[in-house]
């Protein structure tokens, strides 16, 4: 983090689901480049530990509670963010759910509706909201994820609610241009909280770690790089695209 450069000075970004893991790597590392953050969660203790660990780094940052599928919470996140800054940039969604180990036809209706309602809804409702304040020259990067390509047993519904945002970013990204540009990342195997099955046992964690190239599981800064890029204007000839982020993990040709 010591030689980032300032590609977001100026700009202003809201993160989802950024007080830990993935979301919260990409807020420290936008706002380690100049924007100011607007980051949230479901739980007020998270938003202010989460607030005071990026003023603690000189970062800028609002911090607001928001269940992503509550149309209120999603309405308070966009308008706090204007009513401070007067305008948006940069929206990074990156909640999500994985609420069952079920495998698809045994998965109950009500929790396929919450994993379609986290997962897929609440990313277009959001950006109903936000893209009036969208700035020309905005950028939108959705947070997939590589069971997306080919879903696994035990996620695969999930997996499927993943592969769901590889065609929102190609639609989003048709009906957003060309002030908006829209694009994905899909990371691969990353011990978070979320993630914690990855580590729960030595065995698992090699398994997947022999599935890389690299072999070893994915870091959150990794994560945090690819979407900063593709966020910053470094990436303004892209859009529409999804960049995997899983160590040389198999995803597609």
């Amino acid at each position: 983090m010591e030689k980032i450069g300032k590609r977001f000075q100026g700009k202003v970004a809201i993160v989802t689901a950024s007080t830990q893991g993935i979301g919260f790597s990409i807020a420290e590392r936008i706002g380690g480049e100049g924007a100011a953050v607007v980051i949230s969660s479901r739980k007020q203790k998270n938003v202010d530990e989460a607030v005071e660990k990026l003023r603690s780094k000189g970062i800028e940052v609002l911090g607001v509670v928001c269940h992503v599928s509550n149309a209120e919470h999603r309405k308070n996140l966009v308008e706090r963010t204007v009513q401070k800054y007067g305008k948006i940039d940069v929206i990074v969604s990156n909640a999500a759910a994985n609420p069952s180990v079920d495998s698809i036809l045994e998965t109950k209706e009500s929790v396929l509706d919450k994993l379609w309602e986290i997962n897929v809804k609440a990313s277009i409702l959001l950006l109903q909201d936000a893209s009036p304040h969208m700035q020309k020259g905005s950028s939108v990067v959705l947070i997939s994820s590589i069971t997306g390509f080919n879903p696994p047993q035990g996620m695969s519904m999930y997996g499927v609610t993943k592969t769901a945002l590889f065609g929102l970013t190609k639609a989003l990204a048709a009906e957003m241009a060309p002030n908006t540009r829209v694009n994905c990342v899909a990371p691969g195997f990353v011990p978070t909280h979320f993630a914690d099955f990855i580590t729960r046992t030595e065995e698992m964690r090699k398994s997947l770690e022999e599935k890389t190239l690299l072999n070893r599981l994915g870091k959150t800064e990794d994560m945090a790089a690819a979407t900063a890029f593709l966020a910053s204007d470094d990436a303004a000839y892209i859009t529409g695209e999804t960049l995997v982020v899983a160590g040389g993990m198999p995803s597609r040709l």
